[in-house]
């Protein structure tokens, strides 16, 4: 049943590592090891894992300035280019402006989830793929209990099935 893409690795090490109660990632090597004896694809794994070290590295990012649309009356609006409009279905982006909107994600997270989202090595980028790429950059940055915690009310109580 194991497919080996990049974000079947992802979901995998999320569910088995990240998830725990202390969540503690082994070093690359072992974990290298044990995706590989679970039957991923070495190239895959490589390129999961580097994944994972860019949105480690995505913490470090300076927050984004705050701004107000030219009439002053509210937050701009985020303008998608023709890749990100290529590569993210309508669902994709309804679904991002909705968990800002719902205060889930800030724009600093929403352009991490795009940029990780981009990362991927799917040729169709869904909704489904969406919540976990969400679930991982929230679970990833520190303080984000409240927001993980509504992104799952959401998708477990909302319109779509849970990311699986």
């Amino acid at each position: 049943m194991i497919t080996g893409s990049v974000l079947d690795i992802l979901i995998y090490v999320f569910d088995r590592y990240m998830l725990t109660e202390v969540a503690e990632v082994p070093e690359r090597a072992h974990l290298v090891r044990d995706l590989e004896r679970a039957g991923f694809a070495q190239v895959n794994v490589e390129r999961a894992l580097d994944w994972l070290a860019d949105l480690a590295c995505d913490r470090d990012r300076p927050p984004l300035p705050v701004s107000v649309s030219d009439a002053g009356k509210g937050p701009a609006v985020r303008v998608f280019s023709d890749c990100e409009l290529a590569r993210l279905s309508t669902e994709c982006r309804g679904f991002l402006v909705t968990l800002e909107r719902l205060g889930i994600l800030s724009p600093q997270q929403r352009e991490i989830v795009i940029e990780r989202m981009l990362a991927l090595d799917a040729d169709e980028l869904d909704t489904e793929q969406l919540k976990w790429v969400v679930l991982m950059v929230l679970s990833s940055q520190p303080g984000q209990e409240v927001a993980f915690e509504m992104l799952e009310d959401l998708v477990s109580g909302g319109h779509s099935n849970t990311p699986h």
